[in-house]
């Protein structure tokens, strides 16, 4: 039996390609989102720079929050006293919580530079200060005050939050952590899955909870992370932890957990946006990805292009001299606003000029990119068209 409240989640695959792709429908209160799917991260409550309604323009189907850093500002309270999160954001559609493990965990060990999901963009002082198995005690960086975070004080904030979708606190161990304390932040992983679950059962609100597969780059490890979020009751299971060193070693461990994953529980990974990655993720499995990739490229001056466009990157920067005069749009088959109303020219001038609506420009244009991207995936998959999707956007399934 999986974990839920009421009737109003369900999972249904409607298509599967040979290769493993799959289309499907996950149903929540507050709409039915196709699969395979984006959520493009509101850590603190609000999509940088741009409104709720503007997201829903470019097609967006579901968005994630951040357990740690609401919890923080403006506190768990204070949202539920302001509606929740979806009346908080006016975001009326599908929203995801995470527990908040990742943010302590990846601050705690300070810079992963060698880390595939890196940490480039958070604050680099490192606020963990111990782990027990209660949870993480950590020093806050609004104010300097200590808190716990336990497996129960997570799903007590992500319940006041109001996401429909919630997730358990578990250990983020780094690349560079050795077998021995992988095995070990694994199994109290594990222990913390499990007194989430029953927090979450003693708890009322329509929400479902995943489980969270870690394990680092150890396959036998991962196996018997797969097998315990499948045997338990979770709704659905998201592929978290390490995953090594390089695009190689991420794949291969993507594709591992995946064969060993619960076949017909959604299946989320965590942190993962490059475009590549995205259709080998998909071509394993995987239902739904998040990143913050698509929103922070668009802070940076980079515009996200179909790889025949790129030199390798996937996007091109804005910022360069090359795009000072260039009158044309972003990408002329996009039908974004900033597609149809600024040239690459126009957004240059903008950066170059500090001025911050480069940067709304340009996630108006990224998110809309990538949830036209994954429309069309599904469109493939339904079709019988996952490989030949595959190889006209550059990647070899």
């Amino acid at each position: 039996m999986m974990l839920l409240d009421g009737a109003e989640f369900s999972f249904s695959p409607t298509a599967i390609d040979p290769s493993g792709a799959r289309h499907g429908l996950l149903q929540t209160p507050h709409g039915t989102i196709a699969t395979p799917a984006f959520l493009f991260c509101g850590t603190r409550g609000a999509i940088k720079g741009l409104t709720a309604e503007q997201v829903r323009q470019c097609g967006t189907q579901v968005i994630l929050a951040n357990t740690y850093h609401l919890s923080l500002q403006p506190g768990a309270e204070t949202v539920a006293q302001l509606g929740g999160l979806h009346r908080m954001m006016d975001w009326s559609g599908p929203m995801l919580t995470d527990s908040g493990g990742f943010q302590i965990f990846s601050l705690g060990h300070g810079g992963v530079a060698r880390e595939i999901k890196g940490c480039r963009g958070r604050p680099t002082a490192r606020t963990l200060i111990k782990i027990t198995e209660d949870g993480a005690w950590f020093r806050s960086y609004r104010g300097g005050g200590i808190h716990l975070l336990s497996p129960e004080s997570s799903i007590q904030i992500q319940r006041l939050l109001g996401a429909d979708l919630v997730l358990p606190l578990d250990e983020c161990t780094p690349f560079h952590a050795d077998r021995t304390y992988t095995a070990d932040a694994t199994r109290r992983s594990h222990r913390w899955e499990l007194r989430s679950l029953e927090e979450f059962r003693r708890s009322t609100g329509k929400q479902a909870i995943y489980g969270i597969v870690q394990g680092g780059i150890y396959e036998d490890l991962r196996r018997e992370s797969c097998a315990f979020v499948g045997e338990h009751a979770f709704f659905g299971q998201a592929i978290g932890g390490s995953l090594g060193g390089n695009r190689e070693q991420m794949r291969e461990i993507v594709a591992m957990v995946c064969g060993q994953k619960h076949p017909t529980k959604p299946t989320h990974l965590l942190g993962i946006g490059g475009l590549g990655d995205i259709m080998h993720g998909i071509g394993c499995g995987v239902d739904t990805f998040d990143c913050v990739h698509p929103t922070r490229l668009a802070r940076h001056g980079g515009a996200i292009v179909p790889p025949s466009l790129s030199d390798g990157t996937g996007h091109w920067n804005l910022k360069n001299a090359r795009f000072a005069k260039d009158p044309n749009p972003i990408d002329a088959s996009c039908p974004c606003h900033a597609c149809r109303t600024a040239s690459r020219g126009y957004i240059h001038h903008l950066f170059r000029a500090g001025e911050t609506l480069g940067g709304q420009l340009l996630a108006i244009h990224n998110i809309t990119f990538i949830n036209r991207f994954f429309a069309a995936a599904r469109e493939a998959i339904l079709a019988g068209r996952w490989r030949e999707f595959c190889r006209i956007n550059g990647e070899n399934i």
